[in-house]
């Protein structure tokens, strides 16, 4: 005898809809997320999901969304922890690298090949005042802090799926290449040398929240 379906408050069910697909995500990638294989996770039928989010496209641009609603909360939670303008750009840009590796970058890829473009803008605005207060050259135009950050998200976006192959065609061997660790140490440093926020240096490993099998995560920086 099939197990009785459970009843639960409408945003509770979104809730455990958006974590099992994300489950999926980072355990198979994009094609692992579909709506049969989210509701046999939670525990509901095809239509209990669909009535929730629709097909499987819709339901991608709301895992997507959800993503996006965590690297805001990854960023907010950085930025609180900035004491006295002091901007921790190391910690920032782990923290959207981080979301990221969970297969969000591949899920954003896919849904623009397929045709899907987002409307949203201004994620990544208080980034761009807190380090705008912070920078030290002069004059200092926000315009050149916006350029900076977009092209920062851009590089972080696309690290997890075509990182290995960037830096294969710089000549990079391949077991290096697949280290994306001295890549986000690059970006760190050249992120601050340009907006003048610091001298570039060498940054600690990652905190010891991160996976060893994470790549930026990984203990080998050189």
């Amino acid at each position: 005898m099939a197990s009785p379906r459970i009843r639960r408050p409408p945003e509770q069910s979104r809730r455990l809809i958006l974590q099992a697909a994300e489950e999926l995500l980072i355990e198979g990638g994009p094609a692992a997320v579909g709506v049969r294989a989210v509701a046999d996770r939670v525990g509901m039928t095809d239509a209990g999901v669909a009535h929730h989010f629709g097909g499987r496209q819709d339901l991608l641009v709301a895992l997507l969304r959800h993503g996006g609603r965590k690297i805001r909360d990854a960023v907010q939670q950085v930025v609180t922890t900035w004491v006295d303008d002091q901007a921790d750009v190391g910690a920032l840009i782990r923290a959207i690298a981080g979301v990221y590796d969970q297969g969000y970058a591949a899920l954003a890829v896919s849904l623009h090949a397929a045709g899907w473009r987002d409307s949203g803008t201004g994620m990544l605005e208080p980034v761009v005042q807190v380090l705008h207060a912070t920078r030290s050259r002069t004059p200092r135009r926000l315009a050149d802090t916006r350029l900076a950050v977009a092209a920062l998200h851009q590089a972080l976006a696309l690290d997890s799926v075509y990182g290995a192959a960037f830096r294969r065609s710089a000549g990079i061997s391949e077991t290096t290449a697949n280290r994306s660790g001295p890549q986000l140490t690059w970006w760190i440093n050249t992120f601050q040398a340009a907006l003048g926020l610091d001298e570039p240096r060498e940054f600690p490993p990652a905190p010891s929240s991160c996976t060893d099998t994470g790549p930026h995560c990984s203990p080998a920086r050189n």
